[in-house]
């Protein structure tokens, strides 16, 4: 995904930077929005690679650098181990390490090529080159789509969300990882991909063109009664600024209406600068990396006094449910909508012989009241699976805003 910012290292540069991720969960975006950790990162401390996604139970091997070994992840020096032999004998170390990755129960460990990297570093600005659809993988293995970029290469080609990813270049997907899929949903700007999709148990094939797409990470509108509703799709490169600015913004004695619904996580520096909007410093979350505990803080100075309601439901994942849950615990918003995804694993980035990248589950993170959302998500205030927003303005109303 794009060229790695500064703060997130390239490949070659793992070793002297620090990645932390809380990636994409069930959904892995076409934008590829997982998100890294900033290298002055003042919570973080030096050193601290890290993604988040979570992981079942599984076989776990040891924790290299001492501590206890995650659940449900691979040895890390196993996985750089099976990579190093399939080169010295002239295969793909990336397929060595996928093959350890996947024995060793970690669901959301991945490996990648240095292409496929550098894709994943693109999404972090927002852009990326692909079809524009976001898949997510359900508890069958089915390929959903979870959402289509308007305007782009899917939807205009009818494909929306709802309907099923059945074969990518007549390659079947079901089963595959949803990274596994991006993968091949990706390409050059220009290229052919054949799309086999399914509708109400219809199968319609029609071939697509990649192009280079970019996304808006946060929108902003205006209700009336002076209510704000501030749309935030994905946590890449300088949403957090755009979520402060448009608080700052919003009329005085107006609510404001955080939409989180669908997003799938992001840059963790720019969730916390999210919920640093509406906080006026102290905790975000904590997290764990092999049994070592870690914080992260909010900036001072946020809007503390003014009505807030995140609007969350099942696509609401990682970072964003960070945001959402610390949001809840401080008692800064109220929650309505429908129950999270559920992802909170922490993964750490390993360079491998062949110049690929894996990406391994070691820890987890909870919120400021110290709730694990790993497998069971942030619960709203207020259940609303429809409506949601009608409910939300009411909450709002409640609280005083609007006439």
């Amino acid at each position: 995904m794009q060229g790695l910012p500064s703060f997130c290292p390239r490949p070659r540069d793992l070793r002297r930077g620090a990645v932390l991720t809380f990636a994409f969960a069930g959904v892995v975006t076409a934008a590829a929005a997982m998100g890294c950790w900033d290298g002055a990162g003042a919570a973080a401390g030096p050193g601290s690679g890290l993604t988040a996604a979570a992981a079942p139970p599984g076989e776990a091997g040891p924790a290299p650098g001492g501590g206890a070994p995650a659940p449900g992840t691979a040895d890390r020096e196993a996985v750089a181990r099976a990579a190093a032999e399939a080169v010295a004998e002239g295969k793909s170390g990336k397929k060595a390490a996928q093959e350890v990755v996947s024995r060793s129960g970690d669901r959301w460990g991945v490996v990648y090529d240095r292409g496929e990297f550098q894709d994943f570093a693109d999404g972090l600005d927002g852009r990326w080159t692909g079809v524009g659809l976001w898949p997510e993988r359900g508890a069958d293995g089915a390929i959903g789509i979870a959402r289509v970029q308007p305007g782009g290469p899917a939807a205009r080609a009818g494909i929306t969300a709802g309907d099923r990813l059945v074969a990518v270049d007549d390659r079947p997907v079901t089963g595959l990882k949803t990274a596994e899929v991006v993968a091949l949903l990706r390409g050059k700007a220009g290229t052919p991909v054949a799309l086999r999709t399914a509708r109400d148990g219809t199968e319609a094939s029609r071939t697509v063109h990649r192009e280079q797409l970019r996304a808006e990470p946060v929108t902003v509108r205006a209700l009336p009664g002076g209510v704000t509703v501030i749309k935030v799709t994905a946590f890449t490169r300088g949403s957090g600024a755009r979520v402060r600015d448009a608080v700052r913004a919003a009329p005085p004695g107006g609510g404001v209406m955080l939409d989180l619904r669908g997003n799938p996580g992001g840059l963790v520096t720019e969730a916390v600068a999210a919920a640093s909007a509406f906080l006026d410093g102290g905790l975000v979350a904590t997290y764990d990396v092999r049994g070592e505990e870690r914080a992260l803080y909010a900036d001072r100075g946020g809007d503390t006094a003014r009505p807030l309601v995140a609007l969350v439901d099942a696509g609401t994942m990682s970072a964003a449910e960070l945001v959402a849950g610390a949001l809840q615990d401080r008692g800064r918003a109220v929650a309505v909508g429908t129950r999270t995804f559920g992802k909170g694993s922490v993964q750490m980035p390993t360079q491998l012989p062949d110049g690929s990248v894996a990406e391994l589950t070691v820890g987890t993170y909870r919120t400021p009241g110290g709730r694990s959302l790993d497998g069971t998500g942030v619960t709203p205030d207020l259940p609303a699976r429809d409506r949601a927003e009608e409910r939300a303005r009411t909450v709002l109303g409640g609280l005083g805003v609007g006439p």
